[in-house]
């Protein structure tokens, strides 16, 4: 009896999410303003926020399944790394919660922060 043993290849690595907030990991509302950038295939990604997915537009689109939207929709809503990460920045500063955006999310979170040391100096 033989002993065949066949090489197994090197594993593949592929980065899946990227993640992009305006507001900084310590921020307990990080999660709510993050857009996430997702791999679909075929070198293609998604800019998506909360359900919704950013198209060539600039509009947010309820819907991140494939397979409920034809091809026209996916190449509207589908690019390539680059251009969806810079997309992805380009918006992280309007991203909306609760009437919010994150920039003003931001802003009320650097003057409290400021305040807060001002505070802590004169006692």
């Amino acid at each position: 009896m033989t002993n065949h043993t066949t090489a197994v290849p090197e594993p593949t690595v592929q980065p899946t999410r990227y993640q992009i907030s305006l507001l900084p990991g310590e921020d307990i509302n990080q999660h709510l303003y993050m857009i996430e950038v997702e791999y679909r295939g075929a070198g293609r990604w998604a800019v998506v926020h909360h359900g919704h997915c950013l198209g060539t537009d600039g509009v947010w689109d309820f819907g991140v399944k494939e397979y409920d939207r034809g091809d026209d929709w996916l190449d509207a809503h589908r690019f390539d790394l680059d251009t969806a990460l810079a997309l992805a920045k380009e918006h992280a500063s309007a991203v909306t919660v609760n009437g919010i955006t994150a920039a003003e999310a931001y802003r009320r979170t650097a003057v409290s922060a400021v305040s807060g040391a001002a505070d802590s100096r004169q006692t």
